[in-house]
This record gives C-alpha cells, structure tokens and sequence, in this order.
C-alpha cells in the first residue's frame, strides 16, 4: 500500500530543480506505445495535404503508426498517404538504402505525392544510415522535396520534439517570395484557430491568413510561406522554425501563446500590431479592462485555495504564475520540462516553492491527497473519486479553440466554479 507521505519524500520541490532531469517520475513506463516522436510526426504531416508520411523502422512503430492513423479521415485510411519501409534483419545489418530506394520508386509511381516526409525510427538512428542525404538525394532525383525527420525515442520523452521537428523540416520546402502581407499561424495543436479572439480581431482589421502549420495547409502554401509579413507563433514546438524562418527570410515572429494572464495577452497583441504597422483595435483595449475587472473580483474568492496542476491546454509555467498572481496556493505541479531561464519560474518562487512531478503520474498521486488536503485540481482526473477529498476539478479543455482575452474570461470563471464546488463538497463530506 502506498503512503502519501512517502510519494511525497520523493518528489523535488521547484526552488531546487535545476534542469528538466530532476523532476521525479512516480512511475517506471512514460508514455508507453505510440506516445513517442513517431506519433508527433504522424500528427503534423496530418495537417499538411497531399504529402505522405514513409515511416523507416521495425513492423511494431509501422503497425503503431499505421494503426493511429486509420483513425484520422486526413490520412484516408488503409491505403491512405501513410506509407511504412519495415526493415529486417539483413536491413539493419547492412544498412537500409537498397529497401528505401525500391519503396520510394513504388511511393512515387503509386502517389505521385507533391512532398514525402521519410521519418527514422529508434532503429535507423541507432545502425546510423545517413537519412539526410539520402533525403536530398531523392529530392534530385524526383524533383519534389524529400525531407528526413528524426524520431528516436530514447534521447526524448513523449512525441513533442516529433511534433517539433517535422514543423522544421518544413523549411527546407520554402522559397522566397514576394510579400502579400499575410500572417502565417504556426503550431496549433488543439481546436480551430479560426473560432478564436485572435483570428477574429485579424479578420475584422482585414489581415489575411497565409500558412496554418500544422493545422492544415498544402504543400505549396509551404512553399510560399516567406511572402508572410509576420509568423504568429501559438506553441514552442513551432518556435525553431519562426526562428529559422527570420533567420533564413527576416520574417519575424510574435509568441502568442494560450496565455492566461491579460498583461502577457496585452503584450502579444500589441507585439502582433507594432510589426504589421497597423494602429491598436480600441476593442482590445476594452477586453483587456474587461479582464482585468475579472482578474480583480476572482482575486477575492480564490485567496488561500490550494491546487494540483496535472494537464491544461495552457502553457504550464505561465498558467501556473497566473494562479499564483489570482492569490492561490500551488502544493504539486505536474510538468514533462522545465525551463530554467523561464520568466515565469522565479514569479511563482517569489509566493510559493510547490513540488514537481513528471506528467501522467494521477494514479500515485491520489495517494497525497489526504496529506497535503488540495482543493481543486487542475487536469484530468477522475471526479468522483475526487468528491470524496473535497476536491473539485477544474476543467479546462473547452479553452481549446481559444486564444486573446477570452481566456481569462473562461477561466477565472471555472476556477471560481470548481472553488465553490470544492467547498460544497468538503461540507457534504464534513471536511469543512
């Protein structure tokens, strides 16, 4: 049996973690299955139309691959544009060239795809066959750009840096051309940017949208991505492209993530302004107030109330500050990573000093619950079971289509909701 306290023994608190590898892990198997940099590479070649996806490896990250994308209708199901090279024993032991070149040749003349990603497994990383310039050789050859992707779980920890790198190589498909003033919208990973604040305070100045990457574009919207005025950054797995793109193109780019508080909101928008030379829209002056209204009356009722944080659409250490800036108390934060150069950390420092734990740890961490008695919590965890410790959830995945001032709006007021909820349920269960 389990003991809280000793879970807790375990864990680091925040002031002393210096890089991502003194997080604790509660568990021994992270992400197991499909949850690697394949499955993030299979995610983005999704969102980009036409191209096909040749995964190089074993039959296990081939059927893997393969059966995650039979599910999704934008891949087109068992004969669809995801396409695997398995490889066998005499592959790994002399190299894998001779496969590859006979399973393009049958690629090529079946699909006739405007751009192949040839994506590595643990297995081509680890016999070492040179996947780049075997990528630029095909590119000669066919004259339609082959790019290499590199997936090997055993350096990274969940599919994002798949995710990461697939958006990257997509440089390697662009071409400089004429500017026509648009916005490229670069890694989205949830929801629909076009239900957002953002993408309607764009529509209503009349700024046109250029490349949605990887939410959905083609490959010659890739193409032309440089002829954008501005990249409109929404997740760090598209940032080393923006930053490859202003480096390659001077394209510069704005952050703008999922941000909670209205002053970082305020700033990207006005970042997002500045460079497209436009004036400020007076209504997002009027949401910010709004929001900061929202801000002000939240603080009163959620002074003092403790929290797990598990899993948000938001980003973690932002999300996190944010909490602690509305008055609540952090006791365990749940993160994959922690950037120590983070402007965030030494906010959440300044007030509170909660631990950390790797990510998808819920089933030993209901063991600390009548230990540190938290009221809500901030992910995704079983509620009933929560009701019973006076604890309430707080529910964030409908944030997912949202990005500006609406999310502060959405989310003080579920903070404000699960709150209440918590301390109806500590009086039902006499914890009150």
């Amino acid at each position: 049996m389990m003991d809280g306290n000793q879970i807790l023994s375990s864990l680091e608190k925040l002031r002393n973690i210096n890089s991502s590898k003194d997080i604790p892990q509660l568990t021994h198997a992270m992400f197991p299955g499909t949850h690697c940099p394949l499955m993030g590479a299979a995610m983005a070649v999704r969102g980009i139309q036409n191209a096909v996806l040749l995964v190089i490896g074993t039959d296990e990250c081939a059927y893997y691959t393969k059966h995650m994308t039979l599910h999704s209708d934008d891949f087109g199901g068992m004969g669809g544009r995801c396409v695997s090279a398995v490889l066998d024993t005499r592959d790994i032991t002399f190299g894998c060239k001779e496969k590859l070149d006979s399973a393009v040749s049958e690629l090529m003349e079946e699909y006739n795809p405007p751009a192949v990603f040839l994506v590595t497994t643990c297995v081509v990383e680890i016999i070492g066959d040179d996947m780049d310039s075997l990528a630029e050789g095909y590119s000669k050859q066919y004259s339609i750009p082959f790019l290499s992707v590199h997936t090997e779980h055993f350096k990274c920890e969940n599919h994002l840096p798949g995710l990461e790198r697939t958006i990257s190589a997509c440089l390697n498909m662009m071409k400089p051309s004429p500017s026509e003033g648009t916005v490229n919208i670069l890694g989205q990973r949830m929801g629909k940017f076009e239900e957002t604040e953002l993408a309607q305070m764009l529509r209503e100045n009349g700024i046109k949208i250029g490349m949605q990457l990887p939410c959905g574009c083609t490959v010659d919207e890739i193409v032309k991505a440089p002829s954008a005025r501005v990249n409109i950054v929404l997740n760090n797995i598209a940032l080393p492209l923006a930053k490859k793109m202003k480096e390659t193109f001077n394209i510069p780019y704005v952050l703008f993530e999922k941000f909670t508080d209205p002053e970082n909101i305020l700033k990207a928008y006005q970042h997002l302004f500045e460079i497209l030379e436009k004036p400020f829209p007076e209504i997002l002056m009027q949401k910010y107030q709004q929001a900061q209204e929202s801000v002000l009356k939240t603080q009163n009722q959620l002074q003092g109330v403790p929290y797990i944080y598990g899993n948000t659409p938001f980003d973690c250490m932002e999300f996190n500050a944010f909490l602690v800036k509305l008055g609540m108390v952090p006791q365990i934060i749940q993160t994959a990573s922690v950037d120590m150069d983070n402007q965030y950390l030494n906010y959440i420092l300044d007030s509170a000093d909660p631990y950390v734990a790797k990510t998808a740890n819920i089933a030993p961490l209901q063991y600390v619950y009548d230990v540190l008695h938290p009221h809500l919590y901030l992910g995704h965890e079983y509620a009933p079971r929560l009701r019973k410790k006076g604890m309430a959830v707080v529910r964030s995945d409908s944030a997912s289509s949202m990005l500006g001032f609406e999310i502060t709006d959405f989310i003080t007021k579920e903070l404000v909701r699960a709150a209440h909820e918590a301390h109806q349920y500590q009086k039902e269960e006499g914890l009150a």
